[in-house]
């Protein structure tokens, strides 16, 4: 893990080594994010739920036409199985996006802290969720595999999400 955590570090700080440039927020290279997720629980955490939905939220800023990072929070509960009580997950998370092309396939990971809900031991965990997906002007469609790291479980799931670009004027 903590190679995963050195290789985003120095990714998302590398990208710009050695450019003397100003970053400029413009209606043009930044805008919000907003959607929603579903997804079925995977490892320790089927046993307990079912499946999961969830609100997305991110803040973008585009270095150039490739290269994107933000902060991303929102919620994502989990629905418990029989004699279990329902839980959820709010990030507050960085992200970094790599969008190939103008539109079209992209990949991406959010990194950051994960609070849990309605769970005695663990309160917080490392938030790690890697994306792939397709992207035009307006839409963000992708899937995605979510993992927070508490102290006593692992929370995993996998699904899909989308978000629509909420652009400045």
């Amino acid at each position: 893990m903590k190679k995963v955590v050195l290789f985003l570090a120095t990714m998302c700080f590398g990208i710009n080594y050695g450019q003397d440039q100003k970053i400029e927020i413009t209606p043009k290279n930044s805008w919000f994010k907003a959607g929603l997720t579903a997804g079925v629980p995977t490892s320790d955490v089927k046993d307990f739920a079912s499946f999961n939905i969830g609100v997305d939220v991110r803040a973008q800023y585009m270095f150039n036409n490739h290269f994107a990072l933000g902060g991303v929070t929102g919620y994502n509960h989990f629905v418990a199985k029989d004699d279990f009580e329902d839980f959820g997950v709010v990030p507050v998370a960085g992200y970094a996006r790599f969008y190939f092309q103008k539109e079209g396939v992209f990949v991406g990971t959010d990194l950051g802290v994960a609070f849990v809900t309605n769970v005695d031991d663990d309160k917080r965990g490392l938030y790690f969720n890697p994306q792939i997906g397709y992207h035009n002007k307006d839409w963000n469609i992708y899937g995605y595999y979510q993992n927070t790291f508490t102290e006593n479980t692992n929370i995993r799931s996998i699904g899909v999400g989308a978000t629509y670009n909420i652009r400045f004027k």
